[in-house]
């Protein structure tokens, strides 16, 4: 008999002795692990900041590209995101780009990543840094 048939009491008669498995609750939650989203923070942001733009030598990040990173308790990480044009010819692997590399941090479970065109993206969403290794400041 497998253990799933001796656990619900497949082949047991009343006088028999009960299976050392009944103590379990099978009733009972099963505790995920949690972890702190602020902490994955700054892991995630170094991993964004490794994807680059092909077609500008900056990375994503720094571009103003990531608009929106949400961390849950279990890991699991939402990131909204855009491209510098809608006709961008990455646009089909950027997104794919940006979960893998999130995916990677020690910690972070799902990744799930969407591409948004609200608002447009502009040079003003660039870092400081960007904007003077791109020579606009």
């Amino acid at each position: 008999m497998n253990r799933l048939a001796r656990f619900a009491g497949f082949g047991r008669h009343n006088d028999e002795e009960p299976d050392e498995t009944e103590h379990l609750d099978v009733d009972r939650d099963v505790a995920v692990a949690q972890v702190d989203a602020e902490a994955l923070r700054e892991p995630i942001i170094a991993a964004l900041r490794m994807v680059h733009d092909p077609e500008i030598p900056i990375n994503i990040y720094d571009l103003g590209l990531i608009y929106r990173i949400d961390i849950a308790g279990d890991g699991d990480v939402k990131v909204d995101m855009t491209l510098t044009a809608p006709a961008c010819p990455v646009a089909g692997m950027m997104p794919l780009m940006v979960r893998d590399a999130v995916a990677r941090v020690e910690g972070v479970g799902e990744v799930q990543v969407e591409l948004v065109w609200d608002p447009p993206w502009n040079q003003n969403n660039m870092s400081d840094e960007a904007r003077l290794q791109l020579g606009l400041m």
